[in-house]
C-alpha cells in the first residue's frame, strides 16, 4: 500500500501513544491522558519508542495490498490481509507458541496504527496559494 510520509508518521505516533498508554501506570489509572504523557517525554525518549515501533510497523504497512481509498476516508483492510502481511515479515526464526504470541501482538499493533491513520485527502481539492 502506498502511504504518504505524513500518514505513516501519524500512524506510527498513534501506535506509540497506544504502547505508552499500556506502559504508563498513571495513564492506565486515568490520572492523565496519553497525550499528556507523550508531551512529557523527552525528544530522545520519543525517538527510542518510535524507532522500536518503526522497525516492526513500517515494513508491514508498506507490505499491505493496494486498496482503493475514497477521499475523506481511511483505508480498510481485512484481518486476513493484515495477518498475511505480518507473517511475511515475521521470519522463520521463531516457532511454536512464541510465534503465535508474537504474531498476535504485531497484528494488534498494526491494527492500532491503521486506526490512527488520518483520512485520505483529495489531491484535486488541494489549493496552493499564489505566493508559492
Amino acid at each position: 500500500m502506498r502511504f504518504t510520509e505524513r500518514e505513516l508518521t501519524v500512524a506510527l505516533e498513534g501506535a506509540a501513544k497506544g504502547v505508552l498508554t499500556a506502559q504508563d501506570k498513571s495513564v492506565r489509572k486515568g490520572r492523565r491522558t496519553a497525550d499528556e504523557a507523550w508531551d512529557e517525554l523527552t525528544r530522545y525518549q520519543r525517538f527510542q519508542l518510535l524507532d522500536g515501533l518503526g522497525d516492526q510497523l513500517l515494513p508491514v504497512l508498506v507490505g499491505l495490498p493496494d486498496v482503493e481509498v475514497a477521499p475523506g476516508t481511511r483505508p480498510t483492510f481485512t484481518d486476513q490481509q493484515v495477518t498475511a502481511a505480518v507473517e511475511e515479515r515475521l521470519g522463520d526464526g521463531v516457532r511454536g507458541i512464541k510465534r503465535r504470541v508474537l504474531l498476535q501482538a504485531r497484528v494488534s499493533l498494526v491494527k492500532l496504527a491503521l486506526e490512527n491513520l488520518p483520512p485520505r485527502a483529495d489531491p484535486d481539492a488541494l489549493i496552493v496559494p499564489d505566493h508559492l
